[in-house]
């Protein structure tokens, strides 16, 4: 009786499975364009602003793609507060113009960082200012965030990330 009743509790658990269902699923990857593999650190506000012109003028927003992401070599220097601002000369209208801009196309803002105390490209890093970047990076609307992992020595990817 007791091995019954326990089979009976398995199977009728089993119809309302605790699995995700493939509908809550992304149908598709993240789908957009990165600065790095044509323009590495040779970026500004007006090629930003061009890609996002690009990817409506082109049918890319109809057929799915939504993030214009900027690379490496954005950064400016940090404020007395540990704050990251943007490179003044290459994007001298600031962050928060430039997402409004790709905003008002219809698309997502995302934007570069890294996990180490200098980016791939020898910029200032996240590392130790992680709270004052997501911050940073809120105030000026980014939608997204590709996080690198150079200039680590020494730091636990475990416990960098957790």
């Amino acid at each position: 009786m007791k091995k019954s009743f326990l089979l009976l509790i398995i199977v009728l658990s089993a119809q309302f499975g605790f699995a995700q269902k493939f509908d809550d699923l992304a149908k598709t990857p993240p789908m957009g364009w990165n600065s790095w593999n044509t323009f590495a650190c040779d970026i500004n506000e007006d090629v930003i602003k061009k890609a996002a012109d690009n990817m409506v003028s082109s049918g890319m927003k109809d057929a799915g793609y939504e993030y214009i992401n900027i690379d490496d070599c954005w950064h400016g220097e940090r404020d007395a507060q540990g704050f990251i601002h943007e490179d003044k000369e290459k994007f001298p209208s600031g962050m928060k113009a430039l997402a409004d801009y790709v905003h008002s196309k219809g698309l997502k803002l995302g934007i570069y960082s890294d996990a180490g105390t200098k980016t791939c490209g020898g910029k200032p890093g996240s590392r130790g200012y992680e709270y004052q970047d997501a911050l940073m990076y809120a105030k000026w609307g980014v939608d997204y965030l590709k996080y690198d992992w150079c200039s680590t020595e020494n730091v636990n990817p475990i416990g960098a990330y957790t």
